[in-house]
């Protein structure tokens, strides 16, 4: 068996607008296609993320998300940017709190954390030569 490529990862939030909202207007992820399914009362958003895609879902009243302390299972989802601190400034100038920006002990370049409106852990991660 040969994987080639993460195709998709799912994200389930708690407040669909806010969500749609997050992804598209302040991440500019391009919408792919969307879907309400009646019989869930649930939607399903697909976002283009370069190559990968994001499948955004909404169900009433999700149980929360464990996330401090880390508990077992995926722990954050990152993303690949130029200029790190471009990104940084523009996420704060949208009311998103970043962490510091810090330096990958192992490669040398430089990542920082912040959340979606789940308090899901995103992460970006300069991907310009040190």
């Amino acid at each position: 068996m040969k994987i080639s490529s993460i195709h998709h990862v799912a994200i389930i939030c708690s407040d669909y607008q806010k969500s749609k909202h997050f992804y598209t207007d302040i991440l500019g992820f391009e919408i792919i296609h969307e879907t309400f399914r009646t019989a869930r009362d649930s939607y399903k958003l697909d976002l283009k993320v370069g190559n990968t895609q994001i499948e955004l879902f909404s169900f009433p009243d999700p149980p929360q998300r464990f996330s401090n302390p880390e508990a077992c299972g995926l722990r954050h989802l990152a993303f690949g940017v130029e200029n790190i601190q471009e990104c940084v400034n523009y996420l704060t100038s949208h009311n998103i709190e970043v962490e510091n920006i810090r330096i990958d002990e192992i490669t040398g370049k430089k990542f920082t954390f912040f959340k979606d409106p789940d308090n899901l852990p995103l992460e970006i991660y300069e991907l310009t030569p040190v």
